[in-house]
Parts: C-alpha cells; sequence; structure tokens
C-alpha cells in the first residue's frame, strides 16, 4: 500500500534523469510525489507508474512553488528523501544573453534548493533525518564561454549545497551533490549527436542507481560531492 511506504519527493521530472529516479525510489519501497512545470505530461507519468503523485509548479514564481511544497507535506507526509533535479538553462553568447533569463535560471537552479532546505530540512532533521540529493552537471565544476548562462547558476547550486551539508549534516540531514559529468542518453540529445557511439553518454537509469545509493550511504560513510561520468568520456 502507498500510504505505508515513505515518501520521496523528486523535483524536477523531466523524461530523463528525473523520471529515472521516480522509478528507482518507486522500485525501493518508496512513494514518490514528483514535481515539475508541465502539469499533463507529469500527470502522464503518474498514470504509467504506480505509487507516485504529480504536483505541477513553476519554482521560478518562488512563493508558488513554497505553497506546492506546503501541499505536498499535508498530502502525502514529510518525505525522509528528496532529490532536487530542477533545471534551466540558456545557452548564448555572453553578449547576448537576457539578463532577465539568467536571473530565472538563477532562482530555479540555486534559490529554488534554498527554498526546498527552508521548507523541509528542519522538520526532516527532527523527524530523524533523511537525505537531500542534488543532481549538478559539467557546469558545477567548471565554465564554458557558450554556457555563460547555465554554469554559474549550476557553480552557485553546488556551493549552496555545501553550506547546507556543512551544516545540516552534523545534525543528521545527509547533503549530497552529484556531477553528471557527461551527455544523458535521451532521444533529443541523440538526435543532436548521431555520430556518438552508446558509450558516450551516461544511462538515466545508471544515473538514477547512483543518486539512489548516494541517499542511503550509511551514517558513517557519508559523500557529498560525487562525480559519475561514463568509462570513456575524457576528463
Amino acid at each position: 500500500m502507498t500510504a505505508t511506504r515513505p515518501h520521496c519527493l523528486v523535483i524536477g521530472v523531466g523524461a530523463g534523469t528525473g523520471l529515472a529516479c521516480v522509478r528507482r525510489f518507486v522500485e525501493g519501497g518508496y512513494k514518490v510525489s514528483m514535481l515539475a512545470r508541465h502539469e499533463a505530461r507529469l500527470q502522464s507519468f503518474a498514470d504509467e507508474i504506480a505509487h507516485t503523485t504529480a504536483y505541477a509548479a513553476d519554482i521560478s514564481d518562488l512563493d508558488n512553488y513554497r505553497a506546492v511544497l506546503r501541499k505536498i507535506v499535508a498530502e502525502q507526509g514529510l518525505p525522509k528523501m528528496v532529490v532536487y533535479n530542477a533545471a534551466l538553462a540558456t545557452l548564448a553568447p555572453y553578449n547576448e544573453l537576457d539578463t532577465e533569463l539568467f536571473e530565472r535560471n538563477f532562482r530555479v537552479n540555486t534559490t529554488g534548493l534554498l527554498v526546498t532546505a527552508q521548507e523541509l530540512a528542519a522538520d526532516m532533521i527532527s523527524a530523524g533525518g533523511g537525505a537531500l540529493v542534488v543532481t549538478g552537471n559539467t557546469g558545477a565544476t567548471r565554465g564554458i564561454p557558450s554556457f555563460v548562462g547555465f554554469s554559474p547558476t549550476k557553480a552557485s547550486q553546488r556551493i549552496l549545497a555545501e553550506c547546507l551539508a556543512r551544516e545540516l549534516g552534523p545534525q543528521g540531514l545527509h547533503i549530497a551533490y552529484v556531477v553528471i559529468d557527461a551527455m544523458i542518453d535521451m532521444p533529443m540529445v541523440r538526435k543532436r549527436l548521431t555520430d556518438k557511439p552508446d558509450k558516450f553518454f551516461a544511462k538515466p537509469d545508471d544515473i538514477a542507481g547512483e543518486v539512489y545509493h548516494t541517499a542511503h550511504q550509511p551514517a558513517s560513510t557519508r559523500s557529498f560531492l560525487v562525480e559519475i561520468r561514463p568509462y570513456a568520456e575524457p576528463w
């Protein structure tokens, strides 16, 4: 029964890593609340996967996002596990980048993570702890000119996660940041990179497995920064 399962919240559920994380936590015995912008697509996932519930929210609207987080807790209970996979990017040269989009990306990628912690962390600690795992990418560790509208937002997200880990980890809430240094195996990516072999891509199900593993690390051996990449990826 869904009611007897522990609760996992996956924030940022699309057809790739987010959905794979939903499936992995359901397989691991959780009921999963899924949050994303696109209500119809999210509901189609919920219709397909047992023990899941869809919640639509635009994280860039921070007041609405807070309200939806509170609704999730009221309806599903406090989560034991949270996966923050939400991300927005704008790819443009620095001198053509729309500053409103730049700031919107910061709201979703970084401020949204802060709001998530503000709304959930203290109560999760009071309830006995748990985990908040954030998914990052190559841009979280180095800057690339064409990614000026994305990399700074992910780097700030990583530093925010480290601040949270140093403060909340000793209180029992495991904070981890998973850097996905890879192209993720999704149809839209494959369509752009038709010349790449299969070994070039990171599989969403395998990423989700590492997220799940990281969330369940024993208290005596927890990681903060986890880097994953395909074995053939140069780095």
